[in-house]
């Protein structure tokens, strides 16, 4: 099967967020500081190692389909629909907020396609339940750092 134009260009969509995603999840996790540190930095790596093993079954997907991956450096800046990870040091609360953010944009992207790719290849569904189990569950993981209960 040759990939449709949609489809082909909604698996690009999602590889270049998962790429953007690995690249902000080192950036913080080389820049942290403060509370909970070592917890928060070992989560990162947690959440580069899926985004990374993502991307490569979605590339890997689109040659399959007989389509070409783009995961130039250049075209992920251009076309990720992920906010630009800060420079600097990040305090874990602000790391927390903002890889949380990648990871519920990088469902979004999922989400968004979605429909398009399991009308043209109910196949490749498989893959983006796949990602969208397990990088939700991630979001909800790193977001519990900084929930708080509710009592009476």
């Amino acid at each position: 099967m040759k990939a449709s134009e949609e489809l082909a260009h909604g698996l690009q969509a999602i590889l270049v967020d998962l790429i953007e995603l690995s690249l902000q999840g080192k950036q913080a996790h080389w820049n942290i500081v403060g509370p909970n540190f070592r917890d928060l930095h070992l989560q990162l790596d947690e959440v580069v190692a899926a985004a990374r093993l993502h991307a490569d079954e979605v590339a890997e997907r689109l040659r399959a389909l007989h389509t070409v991956a783009d995961g130039r450096s250049a075209t992920v800046a251009k076309t990720t629909s992920l906010q630009e990870a800060g420079e600097g040091l990040i305090t874990t609360s602000d790391a927390i907020d903002r890889i949380v953010a990648a990871l519920e944009g990088t469902c979004t992207t999922v989400r968004g396609v979605y429909e398009a790719v399991e009308k043209d290849d109910a196949a490749t569904t498989d893959i983006l339940n796949q990602i969208l189990l397990q990088l939700e569950k991630l979001a909800w993981m790193v977001s519990a750092e900084k929930a708080k209960t509710s009592t009476p």
